[in-house]
């Protein structure tokens, strides 16, 4: 190939990608802007006398003895607004029951039922769930899904309460901290969360558009009128991200729904390593089940257009590119837009630090590379966007 006909093809490459990146560099730009605007994490607080007894806890468990003890405490320290604590277990096989009834024997207000079997057109998250939610105090106000995984500060269900009340929610969930522990998951998870920051409001902002809303199961609370009205989880009984799929269908409805970060009251420590990362959380980010394929569609063009190609394009053109004096002009903008994402990627590191608890992690200085990891995240989004799961937390669907 000539000079001339290279020239040519560069000048066309590199024009196709701007032409790509460009809008998508806009809407993630326009949504990174709304930061300052967001609400403040919530703080732990103290109860005061008219929350006594307002909240029904719901915790589905399936084997989950090695990780479930520091949310048992934890919700033991929760104060009276706490009216029962309900754990559906799906018939663990590991000791997870006999841990609930020694916590039991301390607080009155644990209850261990176990789940009907699976029925056809359910996932057994969900399913525990709707079954903790119907078998649950009608006297509660309000209903609190958490998962076993963690790890609540005590004043949390007081802080989540009062905010909810205050700010006139019918549904609001909350981002954790995560706690990292070994080099691969320092490296990978940052990358992998980062999908859901470019996607999505920030944590803190009230999305307007009831099919961009955002939630976390882990630590869920909803008005137990609202979710009475929306049949349970139901709703969202096939669906492998049932907090987002029920949360857009209750926003649909008109509700009030947040999300907030929640990294000062409680952390959560999801999955031990690198791998178990990626093949465990990874399946479910895509979050396919609560999108419409066109917006599915749009999320894959905008993750690869801003964090899976910047670091790509811009280490392809320092190994192969002329140098900058006798580049195109196109390529020049195009390396431009790319390491302005990049910026705007580790730049980011600094806004999620806070969500991190790396204190006892084995090299934790990975967390501040975590952008070069980017293209796998990415990828691994678009694994996920065309697979159904099989088997989720040891269960298999067919």
């Amino acid at each position: 190939m000539t000079n001339d006909n290279a020239l040519i093809v560069e000048n066309a490459i590199s024009l196709l990608l701007l032409l790509i990146q460009v809008p998508a560099t806009a809407i993630l730009f326009s949504r990174l802007l709304k930061g300052p605007r967001r609400h403040p994490p919530i703080e732990p607080q103290q109860p005061t006398p008219e929350l006594l007894g307002r909240v029904s806890i719901v915790v589905p468990t399936l084997n989950e003895a090695l990780r479930i003890s520091p949310l048992l405490a934890g919700l033991s320290q929760q104060s009276y607004e706490v009216r029962e604590i309900m754990v559906v277990d799906s018939k663990s096989s590991d000791g997870t029951p006999d841990l609930v009834k020694a916590s039991q024997q301390k607080d009155p207000r644990f209850r261990l039922m176990t789940d009907d079997p699976l029925p056809s057109g359910w996932v057994g998250r969900p399913w525990a769930l709707h079954n903790g939610f119907l078998y649950s105090s009608e006297a509660s106000q309000w209903f609190l899904g958490l998962d076993a995984d963690i790890q609540p500060h005590p004043g949390l269900v007081a802080g989540l309460l009062k905010t909810a009340e205050a700010q006139g929610y019918d549904l609001v969930s909350l981002s954790p901290q995560f706690i990292l522990k070994y080099p691969g998951e320092c490296w990978l998870q940052p990358a992998l969360l980062m999908t859901l920051l470019y996607r999505f409001d920030p944590a803190g902002i009230n999305t307007e558009q009831p099919e961009r809303v955002m939630a976390n199961g882990q630590c869920f609370l909803c008005r137990r009128s609202v979710l009475a009205a929306v049949g349970g989880y139901s709703s969202a009984s096939n669906s492998f991200c049932d907090d987002v799929t029920l949360a857009r269908n209750i926003a649909i409805q008109g509700y009030k729904v947040g999300f907030l970060d929640g990294a000062k009251v409680l952390k959560v420590r999801m999955y031990e390593g690198a791998m178990e990362t990626w093949k465990e959380w990874g399946r479910s980010l895509d979050l396919k089940d609560a999108t419409s394929r066109f917006q599915l569609w749009g999320d894959l063009w905008l993750l690869a257009s801003v964090q899976g190609l910047p670091f790509l394009i811009v280490l392809t053109f320092l190994l192969i590119s002329p140098t900058l004096s006798s580049a195109p002009t196109p390529a020049l903008l195009l390396l431009g837009l790319n390491l302005f994402l990049l910026v705007i990627r580790f730049a980011m590191l600094i806004a999620i630090a806070p969500s991190y608890d790396r204190t006892n992690a084995k090299g934790s200085w990975l967390f501040w590379l975590s952008p070069l990891a980017d293209p796998l995240a990415v990828l691994r989004i678009f694994l996920s966007a065309f697979r159904t799961p099989r088997e989720w937390r040891g269960r298999k669907y067919i």
